[in-house]
């Protein structure tokens, strides 16, 4: 048979074939990264990173009656995906700039990936960072060796003060999205991830600034043109969302979600024109959403994602994106999420869930009334947490008493029984606010 001449077979692993279209040559898209680049920045990569797992789902497959494959990311080297374009943004230093240093920006993660990238090349860093930015991923970047300054509430309050110091300094800035090297970097988990799953047809990306999902549409069609790419916003940070419909770059005047990670004003100037050409929806998920999902993930795959490596499956569970009979990836993009944060994710996401459940109860004021409420809802094995009790109040009538009980609970229809269990004891009850 003859070889179809739109077609140059390459050899990403010694046992697996992979067919890379040439087609887009011919169209009018351009990209701005060649598939060799790629190619070249995997090779180099490979020594320096950590080839993280992927992994079939079965309960997320179940839910969206599709096939989905999760990469393992937040397992990578600092936590997340970013290392792979900081050091190969690095790497392409010459050596008179490595010996000025480098400065970068960073909500985060980049901070990470860059410090990791430093220590391995002996460079000089200093990383600016928020100053509500998780005290994990602070304390890991100058664990790593970099000097880390707090400066400004938003990833772009950081980015004004390191430009600023980078005048002074005479410091390299390394873009925490907005850069070439970097999407060629971040691209390498494009083709990692289609390298293991060839069959793929669809990747859900989580997008902050647009460097990772630009660097994996430009991986995954120059690999397979017709893979669908979809990207996911925080509703409270959704800027690409917001450019594509203007059809030009915006920047927001705003942002907030728990989703730090990928809480940016304004997408890059270049990757916003891969994204307009490359990819075929971007969708927006809420926090509550983004928590639902976190919550999914270490009850059944017993794994730790911050609110933006979560997003990706917060928009396969919310029904947005059609799904159906596809094979699906969707990088997990990171794992470092404050501990403080976490435990609030775990609550509220129980409340939300219906596995934390408040009563309030307006009891006669005798003795043992309260203990025998308790009783009948110990009777019926659920697990009582706090009692919150109130026996003097102006707004409480005489003779009156005040209970605010949380329990915890398999499901809202438990949470019903229990309402009408009581009431059918002749308890004065209702949902309340739980009590932390």
């Amino acid at each position: 048979m003859a070889q179809d001449k739109t077609k140059t077979i390459i050899e990403p692993t010694d046992n697996l074939h992979i067919e890379v279209d040439k087609q887009h040559e011919d169209m009018h898209i351009h990209p701005p990264v060649a598939f060799a680049d790629i190619w070249q920045a995997n090779q180099f990569l490979k020594p320096l990173i950590e080839h993280t797992p992927l992994v079939y789902s079965r309960v997320l497959s179940e839910r969206t009656q599709a096939s989905i494959h999760l990469k393992f990311e937040q397992m990578q080297r600092g936590g997340s995906f970013k290392v792979r374009g900081a050091t190969y943004k690095l790497s392409r230093l010459t050596e008179e700039q490595r010996q000025a240093g480098v400065i970068t920006a960073s909500a985060g993660n980049h901070a990470q990936g860059v410090a990791i990238a430093a220590a391995q090349l002996q460079v000089p860093c200093t990383i600016v960072v928020p100053e509500n930015a998780p005290l994990t991923k602070v304390t890991a970047t100058q664990s790593l060796g970099a000097h880390v300054i707090l400066s400004g509430t938003t990833y772009d309050d950081a980015v004004q003060h390191a430009l600023t110091l980078q005048q002074e300094l005479g410091a390299i800035y390394i873009p925490a999205f907005d850069d070439i090297d970097i999407v060629t970097g971040q691209a390498t988990l494009g083709l990692e991830m289609l390298t293991e799953l060839p069959e793929a047809d669809t990747i859900v990306v989580p997008i902050g600034g647009g460097g990772l999902i630009s660097g994996i549409a430009l991986a995954a069609h120059a690999l397979k043109p017709s893979i669908r790419i979809i990207g996911v916003e925080a509703a409270g940070a959704a800027s690409m969302r917001a450019s594509l419909n203007a059809g030009k770059l915006l920047k927001l005047p705003a942002i907030a979600t728990i989703a730090d990670g990928i809480a940016i004003k304004q997408p890059g100037k270049i990757t916003f024109p891969i994204i307009q050409q490359l990819v075929d929806d971007v969708v927006v998920v809420n926090d509550e959403e983004i928590i639902d999902a976190a919550l999914l993930l270490m009850e059944r795959h017993k794994i730790l994602v911050e609110g933006a490596g979560a997003a990706g499956v917060a928009a396969l569970l919310n029904g947005t994106i059609e799904l159906k009979n596809r094979h699906v990836l969707v990088p997990l993009t990171g794992g470092n999420i404050d501990i403080n944060l976490l435990g609030r994710f775990t609550e509220h996401g129980l409340i939300s869930a219906s596995r934390y459940f408040a009563i309030h109860a307006s009891l006669a004021d005798r003795p043992g009334e309260l203990a025998n409420m308790l009783n009948i809802i110990a009777s019926m094995r659920v697990n009582i947490i706090d009692v919150h009790y109130q026996r003097v109040s102006s707004q409480i009538p005489f003779m009156q008493h005040e209970a605010v009980i949380t329990v915890e609970t398999r499901n809202r229809a438990q949470c019903e029984t229990i309402l009408s269990t009581l009431r059918a004891a002749h308890y004065k009850v209702e949902e309340a606010q739980a009590v932390h």
